[in-house]
């Protein structure tokens, strides 16, 4: 078997689970989707397969798991997140006729932790923390929300504090520079699996091409192997997937989010 069928069955076995969503606070099922209840009223849905449904079976499963969020007041968004290896007839045009619109198709990255922390030097005047404050929270997910071209808001940084209440393991790594946060990422160790997972990377515009947002992922892989984890995964736009190609990275397949509001 080659490292690219291993890493992709190693995805769908390993993450495809109650693992995938750690923080969510109610998980309901219907056939083969998990419909996933975050805080802040965001619904989220994700499965192993879908098994051998035609086209219109899964129109019929969308609608089912829309119903589903539509009758929760408290829910103002939905994703739906698919996968582009899955056999799933129809799934693009179902979304489409429920009022999902689809983002830009990101790539499933998976490799060997080891690859992302060798020769990766911390460019000069550049510090790498770890984050724990609810003040440096706050100021980490206004960046974030700059460098990603989105409006400022609290619901990122609500959460995350959130999240960190809770203890679950989730990690928050800012690069500093000039007297500010210039980049940041999140650490998900995924339980009982080999996996940890790398979210979130962003460096505002005036500072990309400098090596931030590599050594930003070596720190986080550090930590990882820190506690026993073996291979990593990342949904990479077109822009950190290159970067992480260099360090070892396979591309497995694709993954694209549908979104919903209410």
């Amino acid at each position: 078997m080659t490292d690219h069928a291993k890493y992709l069955e190693a995805y769908d076995d390993q993450l495809r689970t109650d693992a995938e969503t750690p923080s969510a606070i109610r998980v309901d099922r219907l056939d083969t989707l998990r419909l996933v209840t975050f805080a802040g009223g965001r619904g989220f849905v994700t499965y192993r397969n879908l098994g051998s449904v035609d086209d219109v079976g899964i129109a019929t499963l969308v609608g089912r798991a829309l119903d589903h969020f539509r009758k929760d007041p408290t829910i103002a968004g939905i994703e739906w997140k698919s996968r582009g290896h899955d056999h799933a007839p129809g799934l693009h045009e179902a979304l489409l006729a429920n009022e999902f619109l689809p983002d830009e198709p990101e790539s499933i990255m998976i490799g060997a932790l080891e690859g992302l922390c060798a020769d990766v030097p911390t460019p000069d005047g550049v510090g790498l923390r770890r984050i724990t404050s609810d003040s440096d929270v706050r100021i980490m997910s206004e960046m974030v929300e700059q460098a990603f071209g989105n409006p400022s808001n609290t619901r990122l940084a609500d959460a995350l504090i959130n999240r960190l209440a809770r203890n679950d393991g989730m990690e928050l790594w800012v690069a500093e520079t000039d007297g500010r946060m210039v980049g940041a990422g999140r650490l998900e160790p995924v339980p009982d699996t080999d996996f940890v997972g790398i979210w979130g990377g962003s460096t505002l515009r005036a500072y990309r091409g400098r090596g931030i947002y590599r050594a930003l992922t070596a720190a986080r892989a550090r930590s990882a192997l820190a506690v026993g984890k073996k291979l990593v995964h990342s949904d990479s736009t077109e822009y950190s997937r290159p970067i992480l190609e260099r360090s070892g990275l396979l591309k497995v397949s694709t993954t694209t989010p549908y979104y919903w509001s209410r």
